[in-house]
């Protein structure tokens, strides 16, 4: 359509799918295809006027030709961890532009007891975070925490990207998995993501717009994601690329999801 606005024959702008999609997950973040046409189009533009200033036949949109006509990309796409870490697990959420992999910290240190949790979260799931702590606390032996820990240190739980508010239930089991392994020192793997409510009593509740989070995993590296077993009919809806590429594993209840993400013996001192 762009090429016939600015009257160009395809072989006059050569641009490769990799290219497009290029500009898809770094130039654009919306639920439409209005500002992915804009930069197509100004694109053209610049091809036009590169063919009569420079004289040339065709123009081949590569990476440095991209940046030079579109500007520096103002957006970075979301990637799994590049390895196990203790205390950071790789979360799913649902945005009006789609789904995104939510990596989620958790650090403790010297203190009284306290929950501090950062991000720009909503209430809902500041709700989680206090639910994922009192879980743990209440568990504590069961997962090989010394329940005295808790009267002594201030628990910190941080979603990055704080400029962009969040909200919503579905980061319970992730929260979670972030205390105990930080807790217990033991790796998270980093090849998982997962999504899940989490009641008190350690159940995992189902959630909302998996398609558009397993959709993100996939584009994102991830291999394996944790669902609410209630979550299995909603499967139906994937992509068949998401479905053979990811294994999907549906859980009941907080204990199954440990197992799952957490290494067996930590590397970390």
């Amino acid at each position: 359509k762009q090429l016939d606005a600015h009257s160009l024959k395809p072989e006059q702008m050569i641009i490769s799918d990799d290219i497009i999609m290029e500009i898809i997950q770094h130039y654009t973040r919306e639920a439409g295809v209005r500002e992915l046409e804009r930069y197509i189009a100004k694109l053209c533009r610049k091809t036009v006027l590169a063919i009569l200033k420079e004289k040339v036949e065709s123009v081949t949109i590569d990476q440095d030709k991209l940046v030079e006509f579109l500007g520096k990309a103002p957006f970075d796409h979301t990637k799994k961890l590049p390895r196990p870490q203790v205390g950071v697990v790789t979360g799913m959420a649902y945005t009006q532009f789609g789904g995104d992999i939510l990596p989620i910290e958790v650090n403790y240190f010297e203190g009284k007891g306290n929950l501090i949790v950062t991000g720009r979260l909503g209430d809902v799931m500041k709700e989680s975070a206090s639910i994922a702590f009192d879980y743990v606390k209440a568990n504590a032996k069961h997962y090989e925490i010394d329940p005295a820990i808790f009267s002594k240190i201030d628990l910190h739980i941080h979603v990055p990207e704080g400029a962009v508010p969040k909200d919503g239930p579905s980061a319970g089991i992730t929260m979670t998995t972030a205390i105990v392994s930080a807790l217990t020192r033991r790796e998270v793997r980093s090849d998982v993501a997962m999504t899940g409510e989490v009641t008190l009593r350690g159940n995992v509740l189902p959630i909302g717009g998996l398609k558009e989070k397993s959709i993100s995993a996939h584009r994102s590296g991830i291999k394996k994601v944790i669902i609410p077993q209630e979550n299995v009919r909603d499967l139906d809806e994937l992509p068949k690329i998401v479905l053979d590429e990811i294994t999907f594993i549906p859980v009941q209840h907080v204990d199954e999801v440990i197992d799952v993400a957490l290494v067996e013996k930590s590397h970390v001192a």
